[in-house]
Parts: C-alpha cells; structure tokens; sequence
C-alpha cells in the first residue's frame, strides 16, 4: 500500500465518481469526504455524514451521544485489490480522530464487501428491522406510502465503530444498545468503472 495515499479533498471531488459509477446512483448528505490516490489519480472515495434517521442517532448509544453520530455513507474503489478496502477505511478513520460515533450498513442485496468491516475492527450489531416501501420509483422516503403495493426491503448489516480516548470509546461501547454479534460471512463486489477518476 505505499503507493496509494489518503487524503480529504472536497465534496465536489467526489460528486462525479459516486454519481456515475455508485451502484445507488444518488449522492448522501456529506460531512467528510476522502479520496484514495496512486500516481496522482483518485482510484477510491469515501464519505461521512448526518445519518436520514434521528432515531438511529438516538437508538445507538443513547441520547447523550446523538450528536456524535456519523454514518460511514460511501464507499467506491475503481478497482477492489486485496486489502485496500481496508486499509482506505483504517487511514479515513485516522484522520477524522474525533469523538464520534460511526454507524455503516452493508446491503444483503447488492454483495457488498463485509470483510472490510472484521479487518477495520468495527462492530457487528446484526442486521437492521424488516420493513416494506411501496413499489416505484424514487428513494422510499420521498415516495408515497400505498400498504397495497409494497415490496420488501432488503435488509442491511449495521456496523460501529468508536472513535476518542480509550476511556471514551469504553464509555460508548457500555452505552452501545444494539447487541455485539458475530461477523457474517458474504461475498466481495467489484464495481465497474466507466470513466477516468480526476486526477489531484
């Protein structure tokens, strides 16, 4: 890996790269954005921001740390080598070094890489609830609800980690109110690319 650099870099860094090549195709809300660099070249980004769910912020560790919470929303590499998941999530965790709270959900639908998740030490807190949006196109937040026509929504793995002092990291983790559970076993994707990263 000593040829690959991590760095922050703007939110409109990003923007493009997350936009067209994202299976999700949408952009999340941004609060930190880091870019993965070999040779000059961004060949990964990845994003931290407010989670959409107050009551994910409350449900983690309680109300007092609510305003801690950040939620690891994106994660692309143009081309997925052995480890560099990893060790692009270690260096972003780095250099946030803050008290704070990170939450990420990988998709049981779309093969997600859930092996990053054991190498980078977070918490696995078993899968989120079961719940159903109606059928149609759009976020299922911004579509209205018809309980006639629905479908299930897959259902995501929910991973912590803590960031802080030793004692603070203690302290959130005795707080944590979802249970610690084993890693799950699942598959790695790589995504495809259609078009040259920006250059730094």
């Amino acid at each position: 890996m000593n040829n690959y650099k991590v760095v922050e870099v703007p939110k409109s860094t990003v923007y493009g790269l997350l936009k067209e090549n994202h299976y999700l195709k949408r952009l999340p809300r941004i609060s930190f954005s880091f870019g993965l660099y070999k040779d000059k070249t961004l060949k990964g980004v990845c994003t931290f921001g407010s989670p959409p769910s107050k009551d994910l912020c409350t449900g983690l560790c309680g109300k007092e740390y609510k305003d801690e919470v950040l939620e690891l929303n994106r994660l692309f590499l143009t081309n997925n080598k052995k480890n560099l998941a990893s060790f692009f999530v270690s260096k972003c965790l780095k250099i946030l070094h803050s008290t704070t709270i990170i939450v990420d959900y990988a998709d049981t639908s779309a093969n997600n890489n859930v092996n990053i998740y054991q190498a980078t030490n977070f918490i696995y807190t078993g899968l989120s609830a079961k719940r159903r949006d109606t059928i149609g196109a759009g976020h299922s937040r911004s579509v209205k609800w018809d309980g006639e026509n629905t479908i299930e929504r897959p259902r995501k793995h929910r991973y912590v980690y803590f960031l802080g002092s030793k004692k603070q990291k203690k302290d959130r983790k005795k707080d944590l109110l979802y249970p610690v559970c084993n890693y799950p076993k699942g598959d790695n994707k790589n995504y495809i690319v259609v078009n040259v990263a920006p250059t730094q």
